[in-house]
Formats: structure tokens, sequence, C-alpha cells
């Protein structure tokens, strides 16, 4: 399922040796008709083509979701790793 896949971004996952976080264009993701969304997807080895994690978020929800990660990265963005 899903239609034509268009990788605009890939970047280490940091605390992982080979991770990846990819964002794509995803037309039709869940059949003819459906609206694009933008994939988010995880991959714990370096090709990143097959990703072990996805999220589809629409296009009407990014802001909303570009919110709360801005508002998550205040609060706890600077907790140290440990």
């Amino acid at each position: 399922m899903g239609g034509k896949n268009t990788i605009l971004k890939k970047f280490p996952l940091a605390g992982t040796k080979n991770g990846i976080i990819s964002i794509s264009h995803l037309e039709e993701p869940y059949g003819n008709g459906s609206f694009p969304v933008v994939s988010i997807g995880i991959s714990l080895k370096k090709s990143g083509e097959e990703p072990d994690w996805k999220a589809h978020i629409p296009y009407e929800n990014l802001d909303e979701l570009i919110s709360a990660l801005n508002e998550a990265k205040t609060q706890f963005g600077n907790t140290p790793q440990v």
C-alpha cells in the first residue's frame, strides 16, 4: 500500500551507531484517492530504506505537531543523557 515516496531529508538518529531518521512526502499512502502525508521513518540500520518504525502525519496536522515538538524540546530537551 502507498504511492510514490519522495525522500526529503535523512539524518543520523542520536544515541545509535547506525540509526537514521528519514522525512519523506508520501502520495496516496492508503490507496487511490487518499491524501498525501509526511512520513517520518526511524531505521536502526544505516541504509534507512526500510524503516523499523513509521509515522504518517497529514499535512493539516504539521503546524500543531511542530508546536508540540518545540514545546517538548523547550521543556525537556536539555535533559542530560545518562
